[in-house]
């Protein structure tokens, strides 16, 4: 038999040490991830009485793949309509609490007088939280449905995409050694610049090539098409001076808008699964014992950072957001531990050659103190509330809930607000693709051109070809109005005259970029022109330029809403409508409402909350009619907000806390009425949603507008989004039936 390589040998021992140590982690259920470090610590160089990974370099390069299958998984599961969705809340308890404890980490570590480099990395691996941990200890005290949750979640999501931001420019900082703000800016603009262009051109393409070539690609295929983009953009975002992780995470969120984006998430799962696993296990072969014991004041110091300083500035953050004092409290006691994005972050540092070998066993230490302290500081979100409304002077208190009530005031954009962003909007996102197609013409054809002769027609046709492709960009930028709200700012006298000065930027701009083009392969006088010649064409023909543009807007839009039509023609909710949730109260025996009839407590009209099943005994009750009476120890499930549904235990004085039941017969469902719909027209009443599928409408929303528990004769109309409960399979069957 040949000689076995080392790799092999090395797989298998990494492999085996991460089975046994993640078995007996999860019967201890604590996170897979400190077992796979624990599994790496065993088959490292640190430890001799068990056999140790000898091709330390194979190793390594299959971890760093492992970091670009997490996070190009990670970019699947996230999405940029998520981050849209977000809201102001989370993005800002997010930004507040990232500021603080990156440059808290960065003064940390100069006062313990690391490198500015370890440093400034030490602020890095602060910046995010444990998804992982604190989904866990969610569920395990049966958190998930709270409204604070939200906003954590919310929060998770801001942390993951400005992480991956601080990595890159991190990275280059530590490439480059400069630290000027002129430098930083010119990255982050080139870091927007390059995000915008990849996703427009990602979401202009790839939904369409999968779609047409869904016939033909099986699960092999698509596997194999999906790891080859995402290794595709790898290798283009490294070219263009940006880390690989950032490629694949831009190549998983361009995924993640296409309607195979759940198919290839489950398909890449075990290749994530298995990379990973050997990631976090290398993480493991890093750590030093005696550097540990060397560094644990740094490790005690970090710890307490966190803690503490995640804990106040995400509730300050929270607060700022104008979110009570309760809940602020609530999300800064379930951010405060560091995440996996740390040990990501330490990984880059070593490889670039530019942080200490000790950072890891700080990160380490750390994430595993702070791990087990998460449950119990969530657990004591509410004692804490309850202390600071005693020492808090009842003036603050006060005004942080007037603070908190003004800022959930909607306000109402004015119409030259809605002008103004929108211009600005599009002439950003237009001028990115003007300026890359100019680019590119410039760094690769005009340079081959030079080589084969500098002749003058090639050099003509070469500009007429580009401004051909160029002309719907420039017209859009030059004449187009995308919204109504043109119409009426320009007939509104008040902005005529700055109306005109916008039209006038507009127009100069397009002459600027047309210039800027056959300036590359024209003198002066032969560019103005060209440019005067060009600006003649858009305006002849400019229906036929619209035309071509209005169907690749038509194509972009709706390739970026493909997945959400595809899923909103029924798809379940968790929170909705509107930060509702079903949450199973038990009626104490003696009850105010035992007896009575849902029709005579009137709950839906005073609270504002539906009993969608009613469990009693060995039977249940779904959707139950008006007349249905309450009998003790009955368990309602409730649909309604935290307030709402704590109202309602207030009403009927119950006294035990709500127990967890099955919910699988009844379930909250979101359906898009189209035109063609056979709900389109009809009332509530008449749609036969209670008497064919068991089933009530709790909410509508219609033209931005939100109508909650709607009257029966409301009339269904095309475009309404409504939410319905339900039992799920009648639900489906005469929704189905409707379209």
């Amino acid at each position: 038999m040949g000689h076995l390589p080392h790799l092999i040998t090395d797989l298998a021992l990494i492999l085996g040490a991460a089975a046994i140590s993640t078995l007996i982690f999860k019967r201890l259920k604590q996170p897979l991830v400190l077992g796979y470090i624990i599994a790496g610590f065993l088959v490292g160089p640190y430890v001799h009485f068990i056999p140790t990974v000898v091709d330390k370099e194979n190793v390594e390069t299959l971890a760093e793949m492992g970091v670009i299958f997490l996070l190009f998984s990670l970019g699947l599961e996230f999405s940029f309509k998520k981050l849209i969705r977000v809201g102001g809340a989370a993005s800002i308890t997010a930004l507040v609490e990232i500021v603080f404890i990156t440059v808290a980490g960065l003064f940390l570590g100069r006062l313990m007088n690391w490198s500015t480099m370890d440093s400034l990395f030490l602020g890095g691996m602060l910046a995010s939280s444990s998804t992982t941990i604190i989904l866990r200890a969610f569920d395990e005290l049966g958190l998930k449905t709270k409204a604070f949750a939200g906003i954590v979640f919310g929060v998770l999501i801001v942390e993951d995409i400005v992480v991956i931001l601080l990595m890159v420019l991190l990275s280059t900082v530590a490439v480059t050694r400069v630290f000027e703000g002129s430098e930083m800016l010119f990255t982050i603009l080139k870091l927007i610049f390059f995000l915008v262009l990849w996703f427009i051109g990602g979401i202009f393409l790839l939904p369409t090539l999968l779609k047409k070539a869904k016939k033909i690609m099986t699960e092999e295929i698509l596997l194999i098409s999906s790891l080859a983009l995402c290794l595709g953009m790898v290798v283009l975002a490294t070219v263009v001076g940006f880390s690989a992780e950032l490629g694949a995470f831009v190549m998983g969120s361009i995924i993640a808008e296409t309607t195979s984006a759940e198919k290839i998430e489950h398909l890449l799962k075990p290749v994530k699964d298995l990379f990973g696993a050997i990631f976090f296990t290398s993480v493991g072969m890093m750590i030093d014992p005696a550097n540990m014991v060397a560094y644990a004041q740094p490790i005690f110091y970090v710890t307490l950072l966190t803690l503490f300083g995640k804990l106040i500035s995400t509730t300050l953050g929270a607060l700022l957001s104008g979110q009570p004092l309760k809940q602020s409290v609530q999300v800064g006691m379930s951010m405060a531990q560091i995440g996996e994005f740390a040990f990501i972050v330490a990984t880059l540092g070593l490889s670039l050659g530019v942080t200490s070998a000790f950072l890891f066993p700080v990160a380490v230490g750390a994430s595993a103190i702070t791990t087990f302290t998460t449950p119990y500081l969530i657990k004591l979100s509410g004692p804490l509330y309850q202390w600071l409304e005693k020492v808090l002077p009842a003036r603050l208190i006060n005004r942080l809930n007037k603070y908190s009530s003004a800022t959930k005031n909607v306000a109402v954009t004015s119409e030259w607000r809605q002008f103004i962003r929108s211009t600005v909007i599009n002439g950003v996102l237009l001028s990115i693709i003007i300026i890359a197609i100019i680019v590119f013409s410039s760094q690769y054809v005009e340079p081959w051109i030079n080589k084969n002769g500098d002749s003058l027609p090639l050099k003509i046709g070469t500009c007429l070809l580009a401004l051909l492709i160029l002309s719907p960009f420039l017209w859009a930028l030059a004449i187009r109005s995308p919204s109504d709200v043109y119409k009426k700012v320009m007939d509104d006298s008040r902005f005529k005259g700055t109306f005109y000065v916008v039209r006038f930027i507009r127009l100069a701009l397009v002459a600027f970029y047309i210039g800027f083009l056959l300036h590359r392969f024209f003198n002066l006088y032969t560019g103005i022109f060209f440019t005067a010649f060009t600006l003649l064409l858009l305006l002849i023909f400019s229906k036929k330029i619209q035309a071509l543009y209005h169907k690749l807007e038509h194509r972009f839009v709706s390739n970026l809403n493909a997945r959400e039509v595809e899923s909103s023609r029924l798809n379940r909710t968790e929170l909705a409508p509107w930060d509702a949730h079903i949450v199973p109260v038990i009626v104490p025996v003696r009850a105010a409402c035992v007896g009575k009839t849902l029709n005579e407590l009137q709950w839906r009209e005073i609270i504002g909350v539906n009993v969608v099943m009613i469990k009693r005994e060995d039977y249940q009750i779904a959707l139950p009619g008006r007349e249905q009476v309450i009998y003790p120890n009955d368990t309602l499930l409730v649909l309604g907000t935290d307030h709402q549904i704590q109202r309602l235990k207030v009403l009927i004085r119950a006294e035990t806390e709500p127990v967890q039941q099955d919910m699988n017969d009844v379930a909250l469902f979101n359906y898009y009425v189209t035109e063609k719909d056979a709900l389109a027209g009809h009332t509530i009443r008449k749609s036969g949603l209670r008497e064919k599928a068991n089933a009530i409408v709790v909410g509508i929303e219609r033209n931005n507008d939100r109508i909650l528990n709607p009257e029966s004769d409301t009339v269904l109309q095309p475009n309404d989004s409504l939410f319905i409960v339900g039992d799920p399979r009648q639900i489906k069957a005469l929704l189905l039936q409707s379209k």
